[in-house]
């Protein structure tokens, strides 16, 4: 019975335009035997199909051997230790106050933008060693030339952004966009004044888990990207694996890692995603998918990014 279920209303055959909230499709989801993780309905899809729901998903990944030439060289992580990389790592209690809260993308493919500015936001607050502010995805989502606004961005050309012209504030550059549709780049501030943007020295990919690791443990959370399976959409809690039948993604999706853990015997990664704090999830925003397999990409497509905060800005007229 329950082969039969997943088969009428697993992701595969699910028609695009199944809602994303499908009774008979969560319980499917929930009846798989041996499942690591809750799905149930996230209010953040609401009514949405598949097919409205695909628009959020703004990543465009790429795999890291295309990217080696950016790397830390490997001597920067052998410096550190193995055996120092705990078994149970979270950003928020290792710098407490200076992990940036979740934040919602909306009706907009910008989770590209979301997730490099949230983590870049908690590299400088950790490199200064004290709170720092929000900055501003809207800055890229409007200004970043080289992405495609709400309808998505890579990961590389986001850090290269925060390295050549850096981020405002978010309370300078507040969030607007919606409905797949970003305003123009601004020349000054909302309330007037000129835009400061706060630069990355350097940006970086990041190769393997346990680099990933060190990456985090040592400077701060980092960026990574993913490919998103119809079933990632529903979950509640547990630790994400897609579905053994799932062979055809929705899309990407770019998120900021914080951390990461062994729950039930299932290593997994701790991830903030930008679909707020209420409407989607169990973890106030937060998810876990497995860690080690390479679970949907998440280790070698995007490919891990992140940087180092400068100790720069400049003013833009």
């Amino acid at each position: 019975m329950v082969q039969a279920a997943c088969q009428s209303m697993d992701p595969v055959s699910a028609d695009g335009k199944t809602k994303v909230n499908d009774k008979d499709l969560l319980d499917s989801y929930n009846s798989v035997k041996g499942a690591t993780w809750i799905a149930g309905h996230n209010e953040f899809f609401a009514d949405m199909t598949f097919d409205e729901a695909r628009a959020l998903l703004g990543a465009a990944p790429s795999h890291i051997s295309e990217h080696l030439n950016n790397t830390l060289e490997e001597a920067v992580y052998a410096a550190i230790d193995d055996d120092t990389v705990p078994a149970e790592f979270d950003a928020r209690t290792n710098w407490p106050g200076l992990i940036h809260p979740i934040r919602n993308q909306g009706t907009c493919g910008s989770c590209w933008a979301f997730s490099a500015s949230e983590v870049f936001s908690d590299r400088v607050a950790i490199a200064t060693g004290k709170k720092s502010p929000v900055l501003s995805a809207e800055d890229m989502v409007s200004c970043d030339t080289g992405d495609m606004r709400c309808r998505g961005g890579r990961l590389a050309n986001a850090w290269k952004y925060i390295v050549n012209k850096g981020l405002a504030t978010d309370s300078c550059i507040p969030y607007t966009a919606h409905n797949n549709t970003a305003p123009a780049c601004p020349s000054s501030c909302a309330d007037g004044s000129s835009v400061v943007r706060t630069h990355a020295s350097k940006a970086y990919a990041i190769n393997g888990v346990a680099n990933m690791q060190k990456e985090i443990m040592t400077k701060g959370p980092i960026q990574i990207a993913f490919m998103v399976y119809k079933s990632f959409m529903t979950y509640k809690s547990g630790v994400y694996k897609k579905l053994p039948e799932e062979f055809l993604p929705e899309g990407g999706h770019a998120v900021k890692i914080v951390g990461w853990g062994t729950e039930k015997g299932t290593d997994y990664w701790l991830v903030a995603n930008s679909w707020g704090t209420t409407q989607w999830g169990d973890l106030g925003g937060f998810f876990k998918i497995e860690r080690g397999t390479n679970q949907c990409g998440i280790e070698k497509m995007g490919p891990p990014y992140a940087g180092l905060a400068a100790a720069k800005s400049s003013v833009i007229v």
